[in-house]
């Protein structure tokens, strides 16, 4: 489902939410397309207890409303929603790496999309309409390649596994104790 910002406020999320993604400074590229993509891209949940993570995206929209759960945002929860709200998850469950910015980076480049910078055209537009349909409907890696939580060895299916389990999966993995 392909959404549209239709309003003054629209736009101020999506700007708000998008300054949550740290970028390396030494990376100049644009990211405007691959985020607006992501946020035009409906999260569906398949997965018992993901709808979690579907209410911490919708959650968002409270936080940037001061607190106001009115229904001002038509649209279903996207992916860019979901993608910061669980780099939020991911920074407070994990003990290296704090910082939310860092984490959605992360999985941006988990996915295989910190190479879509501007403009989202052709081949590349392409790509990542593979790799966000991939990510929404579990076709990915059985070890979470090609999802946001790759793992080197995995005791259980990724694609089988709520994305909860998913990320603490790869926290424990990846934590240098």
């Amino acid at each position: 489902m392909v959404l549209t910002m239709t309003s003054q406020l629209e736009y101020d999320y999506f700007t708000w939410l998008t300054s949550q993604i740290k970028v390396p400074a030494t990376n100049k590229n644009r990211y405007d397309d691959l985020f607006q993509r992501m946020h035009d891209t409906e999260f569906v949940w398949i997965v018992a207890n993901d709808d979690n993570r579907q209410q911490d995206g919708a959650d968002l929209r409270t936080e940037f409303l001061n607190g106001s759960r009115r229904k001002v945002f038509k649209h279903p929860v996207s992916l860019l929603e979901v993608l910061i709200a669980l780099s939020r998850r991911a920074a407070s469950s994990s003990l290296n790496q704090t910082d939310p910015g860092i984490w959605a980076w992360k999985m941006l480049k988990n996915l295989r999309l910190t190479k879509a910078s501007d403009p989202l055209i052709g081949q590349k537009a392409a790509n990542v309409e593979e790799i966000l349909e991939a990510l929404i409907w579990r076709t990915y890696k059985r070890d979470g390649r090609g999802g946001l939580f790759p793992l080197k060895h995995p005791r259980d299916d990724q694609t089988k596994q709520e994305i909860w389990n998913q990320m603490n999966a790869y926290i424990i993995e990846n934590e240098k104790l």
